[in-house]
Formats: C-alpha cells, sequence, structure tokens
C-alpha cells in the first residue's frame, strides 16, 4: 500500500502556465491530477492506444470534439476512447482542476491534429 498526496508526487508544467501532477505514472496507468488557469486549453489531439476519463473536481470545462462540445461541471467526468479527437479547454474565469485517468498511460501515445 502506498499513500499518495499531491505535494510528495512528481509535478510537470505544460503549456506554460497548467499544472500537472503524477499520482500513479506506469506503462499500464496514468493517474494525474491537472490544474489549468481560466482560459487556457490543451492542444487539440488524439490517443492511439489509450482509452481516458476525466473527472472535474472543481471549477468547469469544456471538452472539444470533432462535432459537439460537452461542458463539464464539478463531479462530472467524460471517457474518450482511442482515436477520439478531443480538447480539454478552461472556459470560465475560475481555475479548473480534474484528473485525468489513462489506460495505458498516454504519454508518449499523442497525435496532434
Amino acid at each position: 500500500m502506498k499513500v499518495i498526496k499531491r505535494e510528495t508526487s512528481e509535478h510537470y508544467n505544460w503549456k506554460e502556465v497548467c499544472d500537472g501532477w503524477h499520482f500513479i505514472n506506469t506503462d499500464e496507468l496514468s493517474v494525474i491530477a491537472e490544474k489549468m488557469p481560466p482560459h487556457t486549453a490543451e492542444d487539440k489531439h488524439f490517443h492511439y492506444h489509450s482509452k481516458q476519463f476525466f473527472y472535474i473536481l472543481s471549477g468547469e470545462a469544456m471538452m472539444r470534439f470533432e462535432n459537439q462540445d460537452v461542458v463539464l461541471k464539478t463531479g462530472t467526468g467524460i471517457e474518450i476512447e482511442p482515436h477520439e479527437i478531443h480538447q480539454m479547454t478552461n472556459i470560465s474565469d475560475e481555475p479548473v482542476e480534474f484528473m485525468v485517468i489513462s489506460m495505458p498511460k498516454s504519454h508518449g501515445d499523442r497525435e496532434l491534429v
């Protein structure tokens, strides 16, 4: 058994202003907490192999797909299949914090669109 805390987890920055913390980082499974400042977005992309689940801990975000946008509020999540083009966007004036669970891990399995 291993107790995992944000304070002691591996931290990284992305898009220069967004934060991520690796809670579990194995080839088979990735569990990450992320924080996006207001009005930021990740690059539109897809994963070849990784299936992902995004869960909003606080704030509001939009998951953009090719043909629709889905608003995600605190306490909601969304499943992303491999090859599904998506883009997490913070459309609000407040930070959004969320979890990203990927199986297998998504790092190194991403294609920008």
